[in-house]
């Protein structure tokens, strides 16, 4: 825990399906236990049972939450380039968008937050599976932010990927190359 940690981190996490926006935010979760007071966890699902659009709502903070709930976020991380427009609105001015560049063709409506559009998808696909996305867009988002340290979010993908050795590395190997990602995008 560094002298510069931030008191109070918002994470929207959105994409379509679900899987991969509920991992992700359930690793931050569980993460930022280690470290805050205080940390809750909404997950949103839409209306189909699979293939619709799906968020993950993390908030943890030294002080008590007085909402689990936010209109906008400090960091809106978007899996799925189709729903920027959509959640563009939903972070803070003077806050990130995190969101997987592939098939982005949206203009922006606002220029009061950073913008950082990665490569994810294609990270994912070099190293076998579309499912990675999601952590390797975390580890740019952690590299970026320095919310919670590498090592814990580490030991978190451990201790849920301990009974199976080979999602455990090709998870870990996913978050290192966001950590990449986000150290050349920083």
């Amino acid at each position: 825990m560094g002298q510069d940690r931030i008191s109070r981190g918002e994470v929207i996490i959105a994409g379509i399906g679900g899987m991969g926006v509920l991992v992700a935010g359930q690793v931050l979760l569980n993460s930022a236990f280690q470290l805050y007071k205080h940390v809750s966890y909404v997950p949103t699902y839409g209306f189909a049972k699979r293939g619709g659009l799906c968020q993950s709502t993390v908030i943890f903070s030294d002080e008590k939450i007085t909402s689990p709930l936010v209109d906008q976020a400090q960091v809106v991380i978007i899996l799925d380039s189709s729903q920027f427009m959509g959640f563009e609105p939903r972070v803070r001015p003077g806050g990130f968008i995190i969101v997987e560049q592939t098939g982005l063709n949206a203009d922006r409506d606002r220029d009061d937050y950073t913008l950082c559009a990665l490569p994810g998808l294609e990270i994912a696909v070099s190293l076998g599976s579309t499912q990675v996305n999601n952590l390797i867009l975390l580890g740019a988002y952690i590299k970026l932010l320095g919310a919670i340290p590498e090592e814990i979010i580490e030991g978190e993908l451990r201790r849920k990927y301990q009974d199976n050795e080979k999602i455990m590395a090709r998870n870990l190997e996913a978050f290192r190359r966001g950590l990449e990602l986000g150290k050349s995008a920083a």
